[in-house]
């Protein structure tokens, strides 16, 4: 039996999500599949490291910015500082960190992702042709 809907909203913004949305989709083996669980594995496997990158990146700054004044106000050149210098490789390491992912992800997590898509639909199908024999 279908879950009643709330008064007023419409159907495109409704929260229908899971075997409900997508009753083609074998969500437990598409989770149990060793193409899903090698997706994670790798997206994990970039994601953490580069987190941590990030953060102490970041948190370097702010420290050296709040310790080391005498450093940080340095000139470069002509009142260009190292802190400025350390400010702006933020954005440039932010976009870094962003064409990485970005590349990664062409390249290995959305052939994963498709691999583990199509394996979960291809679950699906098997269980739905075992439940209607």
């Amino acid at each position: 039996m279908p879950e009643e809907r709330e008064e007023g909203i419409p159907e495109s913004q409704g929260v229908a999500a899971g075997s409900d949305h997508h009753p083609e989709i074998d969500w437990i083996a598409a989770e149990r599949s060793p193409e899903f669980k090698e997706l994670i594995r790798k997206k994990r496997s970039f994601v953490l490291p580069a987190t941590i990158f990030f953060l102490a990146w970041y948190f370097g700054f702010i420290i050296l910015a709040g310790y080391a004044e005498d450093f940080m106000g340095e000139s470069i050149y002509e009142g260009f500082t190292v802190g400025y210098l350390l400010a702006l490789s933020q954005f440039i390491m932010v976009w870094g960190l962003g064409w990485l992912y970005l590349r990664k992800a062409d390249r290995d997590f959305d052939p994963l992702a498709q691999r583990a898509a199509e394996t979960a639909l291809e679950a699906g199908r098997r269980g739905r042709v075992e439940g209607e024999s």
